[in-house]
């Protein structure tokens, strides 16, 4: 399991600078539009995401992608300078933020929009008998898109090998939770006769293990499963807008920073090397991305 934790704790680590260093550089002037950084929800992307196959599965995710689209590619690089707007970028600059693409991921910045996208696929990767399994990250604010309720009853009915998980941070947007979501978040799958997980913790080995079963069940099954995994955000909903009390915040950010929760496990010495080869990648990887073309921009 050491070597688990440590790959864990490294593409965390490395996913939590990466979002730092993109409000830094919004700050700086370096960045324009918007981002969405997922600091502090880094152990739904890592335990999660290691179970899937990035040249088989599929993923779905939503305009809060970063942490979703490292854990799946490792593509820090082309990231950066995606959200700079840079030739060099993912998708040449021509996507930012909120969308996303490359090889077997997506993403979309419309909320909701993806679950109807992400239940096709699943149906297309039944079809070519594939064993694929495709996989939406969704937030508690989706639960008010009459799309995934459609999508689940579809996804049940066709016996769906999707995967939908609920990343509940508490807030859409800046609404809490209590404020727009009524009864069980769960409850809604369950209703349809899809098999559900839901843990409260932050732990990712704790939720790897509990992915691990349910990505193990779509693959034997060919049917669908709904994981609600209890997270929180320590960053704004977008580059600067939060309304939240910064008490609450720094309660949730000292009982359950998912780094933190891993961090006493690992030899200090290893630590250090991941903490110091992430730094290094991130700040390489900024400087790389200043260095490109613009994309669009027209060369003397």
């Amino acid at each position: 399991m050491t070597s688990d934790l440590a790959r864990f704790y490294q593409q965390m680590y490395v996913i939590r600078r990466l979002e730092e260093t993109l409000l830094e550089m919004f700050s700086a002037g370096e960045i324009n539009g918007t981002t969405h950084t997922c600091i502090g929800q880094e152990a739904t992307a890592a335990g999660v995401i290691s179970h899937l196959d990035s040249e088989r599965d599929v993923i779905f995710s939503n305009h809060r992608c970063h942490g979703h689209y490292v854990a799946f590619t490792d593509d820090v690089e082309g990231l950066i300078a995606e959200v700079t707007g840079r030739t060099t970028g993912t998708c040449g600059g021509k996507g930012g933020s909120q969308h996303l693409c490359r090889g077997n991921f997506y993403s979309n910045g419309i909320q909701g929009s993806i679950v109807p996208v992400a239940t096709g696929i699943a149906l297309a990767e039944r079809e070519r008998k594939s064993g694929a399994v495709t996989t939406v990250f969704i937030g508690d604010g989706t639960l008010g898109q009459g799309a995934l309720y459609e999508c689940l009853n579809m996804a049940s009915l066709w016996r769906l090998p999707l995967m939908v998980v609920v990343e509940n941070n508490h807030y859409a947007q800046s609404t809490p939770e209590e404020l727009a979501v009524s009864g069980s978040i769960s409850a809604r799958a369950a209703a349809f006769g899809i098999p559900t997980a839901e843990i409260t913790t932050t732990d990712v080995e704790e939720i790897h293990a509990t992915a691990g079963s349910a990505v193990e069940r779509i693959r034997a099954t060919g049917e669908p499963f709904f994981m609600v995994l209890d997270t929180y955000r320590f960053s704004p909903h977008s580059k600067g807008d939060d309304t939240r009390d910064p008490a609450e915040i720094e309660a949730r950010r000292a009982s359950s920073d998912p780094i933190a929760l891993i961090a006493d496990r690992l030899d200090p010495e290893l630590r250090a090397d991941i903490e110091q080869a992430a730094e290094r990648r991130v700040a390489d990887a900024r400087e790389a991305a200043l260095a490109a073309p613009v994309a669009g921009a027209v060369q003397a």
